[in-house]
């Protein structure tokens, strides 16, 4: 007979964006006459950088001749993309990157839970809390984890509080980990990790001989000069960390798909009788396995996002969200709602009302507001009391929801 995995069966909910979705359109189908503004998934609303549109309506043309057609991609992405990345994203920092050492990919939310298949099943996970949900549900599924137990929590998994009092930064673990999930800028808090942060999670790293991965897809929205874009820009982060990209929230890929994933040549894991082995060979190993590459006309619009008229439209995006959140920051505050992030991020945090719970917040606002967040519940145990809200919508929505929000 066929077995189930039935580490499925642990995951004690369904999936969080899914279940806003399905909350969201049983009020819409309920009350048809509500206008119900979404500030809860973080999806783009801003047209495509005219730039990139017109590079992939060239790659598109190429496709239509014999002569310049191209069939599968490579798997580790196009050279003339790779170099791009390398020459934008990490040389102006003063970081060495190999083209090599770049993978292009349609996600870096695919990239954060794929790459735990190349790591052992008795790794203990370090995450923070709360956390973007494909960290914890992706290793759950994988088997590296008990049964859940109060508050959505998992046996086995070391959970690391990001709270008020820590400002939202996690405390370096006690315990014995050995792949720590980090996220800079963070989703859903809209922290940012110091360099001193940074400086200690990588020395931590190395005592443990653990690996970071380090989810970077919101780096360009830092507008504080002393922050760091990538954990590379910290010494010895090339021996203990991966880090992952995205083109969805800068250049605005959320449907076109394209991301990038770093592991660099000196990384290593261990056997179990404690041979070093690299992760380098291993990861394009399962990519050129199980994967076929990104399309030719989103690698050439990728691309295009680099070029000089790509970079202003790139910036003009996220100035624009940005303000959006600085908009919202200010309207929450004045209206009496404790807010945090929305400064280096495009997400705000904020603080439930006293004694409401974050699905009883998110309830109340769908309900008399007809406004759309995120339960902070939903990130994990740490998370309640909290709702996220996304600065990804057009100013007028922006601030009909806040005009909304302050009649409550």
């Amino acid at each position: 007979m066929a077995l189930i995995n039935e580490n499925y069966l642990k995951l004690k909910a369904g999936y969080l964006f899914p279940e806003i979705s399905r909350r969201t359109r049983a009020f819409a189908q309920a009350h048809p006459e509500a206008k119900v503004i979404r500030l809860g998934i973080g999806d783009v609303v801003k047209a495509l950088p005219r730039p990139v549109v017109r590079a992939m309506k060239a790659a598109a043309e190429e496709l239509a001749h014999d002569e310049t057609f191209r069939g599968y991609p490579p798997e580790q992405g196009y050279d003339f993309l790779l170099q791009a990345i390398v020459d934008n994203e990490y040389k102006p920092r003063g970081v060495e990157i190999l083209p090599e050492e770049v993978f292009v990919s349609d996600s870096s939310k695919c990239d954060s839970a794929n790459i735990q298949e190349i790591f052992g099943t008795d790794n203990t996970i370090a995450l923070t809390d709360p956390v973007y949900p494909v960290y914890c549900d992706s290793n759950v599924i994988a088997g590296r984890t008990g049964m859940p137990q109060d508050q959505g929590r998992y046996g086995g998994m070391v959970y690391l509080p990001c709270t008020a009092e820590n400002n939202f930064v996690p405390d370096l673990p006690k315990e014995h980990v050995d792949i720590i999930y980090l996220c800079s800028p963070n989703n859903p808090t809209g922290a940012v990790m110091t360099r001193q942060a940074l400086e200690a999670w990588v020395q931590c790293a190395q005592r443990k001989r653990a690996i970071i991965l380090y989810d970077a897809a919101y780096e360009s929205y830092i507008t504080d000069s002393k922050i760091p874009h990538s954990i590379y820009e910290i010494p010895g982060a090339r021996e203990v960390a991966i880090e992952l990209r995205s083109f969805s929230k800068t250049a605005g890929f959320t449907g076109t798909r394209c991301a990038f994933t770093v592991v660099p040549k000196e990384l290593v894991a261990y056997t179990r009788s404690g041979d070093a082995a690299s992760v380098h060979p291993i990861w394009y190993r399962r990519q050129t396995t199980k994967f076929n590459g990104v399309a030719y006309v989103v690698q050439r619009g990728a691309e295009a996002s680099y070029s000089p008229q790509g970079k202003r439209a790139v910036r003009k995006l996220i100035k624009y969200y940005l303000g959006n959140a600085k908009y919202m920051c200010q309207r929450l505050t004045a209206s009496g709602y404790k807010v945090y992030g929305g400064v280096n991020a495009p997400y705000l945090w904020l603080r439930t009302p006293e004694g409401e719970g974050s699905w009883d917040f998110f309830d109340t606002l769908l309900n008399k507001a007809n406004v759309v967040g995120t339960p902070g519940a939903g990130f994990g145990a740490a998370g309640e009391g909290y709702l996220r809200l996304s600065a990804f919508n057009h100013r007028e929505a922006i601030e009909e929801a806040m005009d909304r929000i302050a009649r409550l």
